[in-house]
C-alpha cells in the first residue's frame, strides 16, 4: 500500500495575506517609480520655469553667464548609444549563435562564462581601461588612418573628420558597446536556447545550412525576445555615466565628426552636480528629468514595437 501524504489546505487568512504582501511589492515598485519622476519633476522646476521649453533645443551652457541647455548632452547621449547598439548588436548576435549553434561543448561553458564575467565588471573600469589603452590606441594609431582613408570619402567623410583627439564619440560608443555586449548576447543566447530542436533538425534535413537556419528560422521565432535584449543594452548606454565620463571628453559642444569631443547627459551630471547650486543645479535635475523621459519614451517604443511583432504574427498563422 503507498503511503500518501496529507494535504493542507491553505487558510483563507493565509490567502489574503499572501496576496496583500504581493500586491504591496508590485505597488511599491510603481510608487518608487512615480517617487523618483516627482523629486525629479521638483529639483528641476527653478529650470523650468526660467528657460522653458526652448531648454530642449538650445545649445548653450555658460555657468557664468547663467545659460543652461539640454540639446548638447542629448545628442551625445543619443549618438554615443547609437554607435554602440551598430557595434554591439552584431558581435552580440555572432556570439549567441556561436554558442547556441556551432560551438563544440567543450568550449560552450568557458565562454558563456566570460561573456556573463564581463557583465560583472564595474563601469569604472571599463572607464579606466578605455582611458588608458584605448584613447593612446586610437589617438596614435587608429583615428589618424581613419581621417586619412575615409575624411576625404563622399557624405561619410564628413564623419571622419577632425583632430585625433582619442576621446570622443566614438571611443565612448565603443567602450559603451563593450559595456552592453554581456547583456544583449546573454538573452539572445537564452531565447535562441529555447527554440525547438525539430525545427531546425527539420531545417538542416531540407538542406538548409547554419545561416539559413539562423535567419529563417530562430530569429523569426524569437524576434521579441532578441528586441527585448537590445532594449535592455540600449538602457545600459544610455544611463551609462562613469565610463563615458572617463573618455568622451566632456566638452559642452555639438560634435561635428564620430572623433569629436563632447559630453552625455550622466557625464555632465557627475561632472558639475557636485560644485552646483541655485539655476545650475536645477538645469543638472532637468536633464536628469530629460533623460528619464527619454528612457521611458524607448521602453514605450520598444513594447509597442513588441505588440506590432506579436500582432503580425498572429495574422500570419
Amino acid at each position: 500500500m503507498q503511503n500518501s501524504k496529507k494535504i493542507t489546505l491553505t487558510k483563507p487568512w493565509q490567502e489574503y495575506g499572501f496576496h496583500g504582501v504581493t500586491l504591496f511589492f508590485a505597488m511599491l515598485a510603481a510608487l518608487l517609480l512615480i517617487a523618483i519622476l516627482f523629486s525629479l519633476f521638483i529639483g528641476s522646476w527653478q529650470s523650468l520655469r526660467h528657460f522653458g521649453m526652448a531648454f530642449l533645443w538650445t545649445a548653450e551652457w555658460d555657468p557664468v553667464q547663467e545659460q543652461y541647455a539640454a540639446l548638447i548632452p542629448m545628442v551625445g547621449t543619443l549618438l554615443s548609444s547609437l554607435i554602440a547598439l551598430l557595434i554591439a548588436i552584431p558581435v552580440s548576435l555572432g556570439i549567441a549563435i556561436f554558442l547556441t549553434e556551432l560551438a563544440p561543448p567543450w568550449l560552450k561553458h568557458p565562454i558563456g562564462l566570460a561573456v556573463e564575467m564581463l557583465a560583472a565588471i564595474p563601469s569604472i573600469i571599463y572607464g579606466m581601461w578605455g582611458l588608458f589603452v584605448f584613447v593612446p590606441l586610437f589617438q596614435q594609431h587608429i583615428q589618424p588612418y581613419l581621417i586619412e582613408i575615409l575624411g576625404q570619402t563622399p557624405l561619410i567623410g564628413v564623419l571622419f573628420s577632425g583632430v585625433p583627439l582619442g576621446m570622443g564619440l566614438f571611443t565612448a560608443g565603443l567602450v559603451l558597446a563593450i559595456m552592453s555586449i554581456p547583456f544583449i548576447a546573454s538573452v539572445m543566447r537564452d531565447v535562441f536556447a529555447v527554440v525547438p530542436p525539430i525545427l531546425k533538425e527539420s531545417a538542416y534535413a531540407l538542406g538548409a545550412t547554419t545561416w539559413e537556419v539562423v535567419w529563417k528560422i530562430m530569429l523569426p521565432y524569437t524576434k521579441t525576445g532578441v528586441v527585448g535584449g537590445i532594449m535592455l543594452g540600449l538602457g545600459r548606454a544610455l544611463g551609462e555615466t562613469m565610463a563615458v565620463t572617463f573618455v568622451i571628453g566632456n566638452s559642452f559642444r555639438l560634435p561635428d565628426s564620430i572623433f569629436s569631443s563632447t559630453t552625455s547627459i550622466a557625464s555632465a551630471i557627475a561632472n558639475e552636480f557636485n560644485e552646483a547650486g541655485g539655476l545650475q543645479k536645477s538645469a543638472l535635475m532637468e536633464i536628469g528629468l530629460t533623460l528619464f523621459l527619454i528612457t521611458t519614451l524607448v521602453l514605450i517604443c520598444s513594447r509597442l514595437m513588441i505588440n506590432r511583432m506579436l500582432k503580425k504574427e498572429g495574422k500570419k498563422r
